[in-house]
Formats: C-alpha cells, structure tokens, sequence
C-alpha cells in the first residue's frame, strides 16, 4: 500500500482543521461555502496570496470572536 505524498496530508490537513472560515462566511452572505473557496484561489492567483493572507486574518478574528463571544450559562462557570 502505497503512503500518501506529502500533498495530499498536507490537504486532508486543511480540510480537516481549516476553521470552517468558508462555510461560516457563506452563512453569513447566504451563498454556498464552494463559491466561497472558489473566491478564495481565484483572488490568491489575481493577487499573489493576497487572498490567502485575507483568509487567514479571517481565520483569526472568527477563531477570536469565538473565544471572547463565549456564552456561559451561569455566574459559576467563570
């Protein structure tokens, strides 16, 4: 059985542990999350990773949204 290369861990990685940032920015436009991702490589290769560095400031501010948003359901649970 042949070990995958190196491209495809590296691209089950991202899927796996990719933030969702896609998908939580087509709920909030209300567009399906492959339009997303479509806008996302078209506007890396027209800028030269300007989008994959908009995506990952994305990828940061949901993540610490997240955190500081965290809805707790008692006093106690400080």
């Amino acid at each position: 059985m042949n070990k995958p290369s190196l491209i495809h861990r590296l691209r089950f990685f991202l899927e796996r542990r990719g933030f969702y940032v896609s998908s939580r920015l087509a709920d909030r436009l209300g567009m399906k999350a492959k339009s997303v991702r479509l806008f996302f490589i078209y506007a890396s290769f027209a800028t030269f990773g300007f989008g994959f560095v908009v995506y990952l400031t994305l990828a940061f501010w949901f993540k610490l949204k997240d955190l500081v948003y965290t809805k707790r359901s008692s006093v106690f649970d400080l």
